[in-house]
């Protein structure tokens, strides 16, 4: 496990998407120990990592690629495959925290419209991506994975945009890391994320509108413009 400040194994026979909402509602969230390892346990870090949506970097080199839209970007068409890339075996990362009831949970609350995928396609091969939790003006980064070049990171770029065009609040990254850290990511206290949660919980943003079609200069535009206010 990662840096945790709290960690309690959870009895997943109880535990069902009302139950994980509840969990990321008051700054906790789930992981497992391993991809088949069907124990599942809660986290709650001493530190968190965010990404300011108001303070979101762009390096040059990425901005021509998203404009570039060497990418078919697509929203929620393949929520199941993208989580399964995530779970992947990859270069540097043989194990995974996403295992099978991890699986069913993230299942679960996207078709009831509460989890998302942003996706990259090429030649309808999905080569990339990002999934996460919606709840009130907050979204929960979940994982991502590439399989070209900047994929990722392009469906990143993607999701802040419409995050910000939608009127997101908060853009919880669980953890700080060197590679989240290009994007203006910072590490909070667990006071300061969960006064920045409570805040986000009370506000509503457009989920819908997350598949709205962007392209690749609106995503950059977005990206790097204000947050509106919600409503």
């Amino acid at each position: 496990m990662e840096e945790p400040g709290f960690s309690a194994s959870l009895p997943f026979g109880r535990f069902g998407p009302d139950e994980l909402l509840h969990c990321y509602a008051t700054g906790v969230f789930p992981m497992g120990e391993a991809r088949d390892d069907p124990r599942v346990f809660l986290v709650e870090p001493d530190r968190r990592g965010v990404i300011p949506l108001n303070g979101f970097h762009v390096p040059t080199r990425l901005r021509r690629t998203v404009r570039a839209e060497p990418f078919d970007i697509r929203v929620n068409t393949a929520f199941d495959a993208v989580v399964d890339a995530c779970a992947a075996a990859a270069p540097g990362r043989e194990d995974s925290w996403i295992n099978g009831p991890i699986r069913r949970l993230y299942a679960a609350l996207n078709a009831r419209g509460q989890a998302h995928s942003i996706e990259c396609w090429r030649d309808e091969r999905l080569v990339g991506g990002l999934y996460g939790v919606t709840l009130g003006a907050a979204f929960f980064g979940e994982s991502m994975f590439s399989r070209e070049r900047d994929a990722s990171k392009v469906a990143l770029v993607h999701l802040v945009a419409r995050l910000r065009r939608g009127g997101w609040r908060l853009l919880d990254a669980q953890f700080m890391t060197e590679h989240l850290g290009q994007f203006g990511a910072v590490e909070v206290s667990r006071a300061a994320y969960l006064r920045q949660l409570r805040a986000a919980r009370a506000l509503h943003a457009d989920a819908a509108g997350l598949a709205v079609p962007m392209t690749g200069a609106e995503a950059v535009a977005y990206a790097l413009q204000p947050t509106t206010q919600a409503s």
